[in-house]
């Protein structure tokens, strides 16, 4: 599995105003909000809630919109694509990585796993050596045929992350994806992470409360009321 990403910038965000209606009042979240970020990057963000943390990750998933400005990531300008295309650019160029897995529970891991292929004209022994393959990246060979509800989290988050990257996209969005996990099931996640990042190439944005896993990302980003205002870079 490889990712066709080089270091050229790949996400770029200028002059984004993003802001929601609240009982009749204009709530602003970004104005004028520029970012960069290359591919192969691995970009933690961190900030208070409310800050915007979670406006940016879907908007950069294709799930909302800014309401000005251009967004950009690869050759797509997801600003100017209607929400039907939008769903389509993320089953095809995107994975997302939840903080409380999303797992389906009836059904087992290869299945949940091989969701997004349904969406792709696969037949079904390519799926099955797909879903063979990022088992078996993420450390859960022999678990295809288990459920989600007799795994540990540590475990259900591995499965989450094998579906996120099935179809081999080259970006990962990840949402908290250790706040649900004790300190070593949490490591391990962010281990794995940092591999796809460094031996695979995929860009990763993961948006965390945990200082912790943030040191495991190439640079952190601070977002306070719609604004970056920090950036700790890791060390060589």
């Amino acid at each position: 599995m490889t990712s066709s990403l080089n270091h050229d910038p790949y996400i770029s965000l200028s002059k984004i105003t993003k802001g929601y209606k609240i009982s009749g009042d204009d709530v602003p979240i970004f104005s004028n909000l520029d970012l960069e970020i290359p591919g192969g990057d691995f970009v933690a963000i961190m900030g208070p809630s409310g800050s915007g943390k979670s406006t940016l990750l879907n908007m950069l998933a294709g799930i909302d919109r800014p309401d000005t400005g251009s967004l950009r990531i690869g050759t797509s300008r997801l600003d100017q694509m209607s929400e039907a295309a939008r769903a389509s650019w993320r089953a095809h160029f995107m994975g997302i990585i939840f903080q409380f897995y999303n797992l389906l529970p009836m059904l087992n891991v290869a299945e949940n796993v091989e969701l997004p292929l349904l969406l792709k004209p696969l037949s079904a022994k390519e799926r099955r050596s797909r879903v063979e393959k990022v088992l078996d990246l993420v450390g859960l060979t022999g678990r295809a045929r288990q459920y989600p509800k007799l795994m540990s989290g540590g475990q259900q988050q591995r499965v989450g992350i094998a579906r996120a990257i099935v179809s081999d996209p080259a970006l990962l969005l990840c949402d908290e994806p250790t706040g649900d996990l004790d300190r070593k099931s949490a490591d391990e996640v962010l281990e794995m992470l940092r591999f796809l990042n460094r031996e695979l190439g995929k860009t990763i944005i993961m948006v965390t409360h945990d200082p912790q896993a943030a040191l495991y990302a190439k640079r952190t980003l601070h977002l306070d009321k719609g604004n970056f205002v920090e950036e700790r870079r890791a060390a060589l």
